[in-house]
């Protein structure tokens, strides 16, 4: 070795890192020419310096036998390493018994739809649990929120999932058999089940004795439906198409707020029918969206204008600024029959990436489901509990011809239309913005 080369190591301190091999590290700062660093101290075989991963004092050899080592992570810890999607899933119930669909966290006296539901996605293995307990982290919104009572053959909610497989049969296996998925879509990131919904149709399963005149008797079970009364009953119900002010129509608005005015397509009701001896019909009413106890009102009041409780010319009175005494009829006979999304398909329906949510393949299973479960469920409770009798009882006790004025004149107290009305305030869709 040359003079040079002795200063250098003669001048250099040996030192040696925290996880690295031994080195020579010069003490002058400027680096001379000719002056080499050279390992010292016990060789590493090639490979294994090469892995190290020099410079940067990292063993990395050490780090991957330490992985190897590790034993496998759980199955939840496997699926979190999925990407969650959005998706929406349509959503078939028979109310009866639960108090509406939305889930009140950290109440269990009343039971809710989405009590059912969530435990399901949870025990199923498409969300976390932690998502069951803050629905927020996987941006759950229902489309309806449905009232206590109130049936869905075509419930839509969105949400982000796991894509697990067989991810229906997993959750339906968790859920009781009148609550099912009946459908799954993909849908765009930024999607929410309410907003982008553009209207919903209902249905309201009745017995047609409802309509018989005041002074049948309200049980007769014979009572049918004549052609010239069900004339007289769409005559009435077409009356509520377009927009009008249904303030007095819920228990949340005042006669001068603008949500409180409304906007229906069309309302109207179908040829009646037989079930266990006694003839339903079946009223349906779509609208952009519908305010808490509406749909019930709207029904109620046309029953008690055919039935000749009330007259005619208190329709256009309702939809004035006066206080009207409208009779909100069973919850039992409501469903959420459909909702829609027209404006989403026509932009993304067929981009060729995501699906039109119109339903078509699943109209075979929505049947099934309101033929085994919401129709027998309406008709067994009519018959054993007779709700719709009994609410008919109460018809004569309406004032139909006083008005707020009036009845404050009185000195009755008249509350103030922007007053609660004590009752389950979940409404039938929820829009009460």
């Amino acid at each position: 070795m040359g003079l040079p080369g002795l200063r250098v190591v003669a001048g250099a301190l040996l030192r040696r890192t925290a996880c690295g091999p031994w080195t020579v590290r010069p003490l002058c700062s400027p680096r001379m020419p000719g002056n080499v660093e050279a390992p010292v101290g016990p060789r590493h075989p090639p490979d294994r310096r090469a892995r190290g991963n020099w410079p940067g004092g990292v063993r990395a050899w050490e780090d991957s036998e330490h992985q190897a080592k590790r034993p496998r992570g759980s199955e939840e810890e496997e699926r979190r390493r999925l990407p969650k999607r959005k998706i929406v899933l349509l959503l078939a119930y028979a109310g009866k018994g639960y108090h509406g669909m939305q889930r009140n966290v950290g109440s269990s006296q009343f039971k809710t739809i989405e009590d059912d539901l969530v435990s399901a996605l949870v025990r199923s293995g498409c969300i976390p649990e932690n998502h069951g307990e803050d629905m927020r982290k996987m941006s759950f919104q229902r489309c309806a929120r449905t009232d206590k009572g109130v049936s869905a053959a075509g419930q839509v909610v969105s949400l982000k999932v796991w894509l697990i497989d067989d991810i229906l049969e997993k959750i339906n296996s968790h859920l009781p058999s009148h609550i099912r998925i009946l459908g799954l879509k993909r849908v765009t990131g930024g999607f929410n089940s309410k907003n982008k919904c553009d209207a919903r149709t209902y249905c309201y399963m009745l017995p047609t004795f409802a309509f018989a005149h005041k002074d049948r008797d309200a049980q007769d079970e014979t009572y049918r439906l004549s052609p010239e009364t069900l004339r007289q009953v769409n005559r009435l119900l077409a009356c509520y198409k377009g927009t009008h002010n249904f303030h007095n129509f819920t228990s949340q608005k005042g006669p001068r707020e603008p949500s409180a005015r409304r906007y229906i397509l069309e309302m109207l009701c179908e040829e009646p029918f037989e079930r266990e001896g006694l003839e339903f019909a079946i009223i349906k009413v779509k609208g952009q969206s519908f305010m808490t106890h509406q749909i019930r009102k709207m029904v109620g009041l046309v029953v008690a204008i055919v039935k000749g409780y009330a007259p005619e010319s208190v329709l256009e009175r309702s939809w004035g600024e006066e206080k009207v005494d409208v009779p909100k009829a069973p919850g039992l006979g409501l469903v959420l029959e459909r909702v829609h999304f027209e404006k989403y398909n026509q932009r993304f329906g067929g981009d060729g990436l995501h699906e039109p949510l119109d339903w078509a393949q699943e109209e075979g299973k929505v049947a099934a489901f309101k033929e085994e479960h919401i129709y027998p469920t309406i008709v067994s409770t009519e018959r054993h509990e007779r709700s719709m009798a009994q609410w008919l009882s109460t018809l004569p006790v309406h004032d139909f011809s006083a008005t707020a004025l009036a009845a404050a004149g009185s000195g009755a107290k008249v509350s103030s239309p922007q007053e609660g009305s004590g009752e389950d305030g979940s409404g039938e869709d929820g829009d009460t913005d």
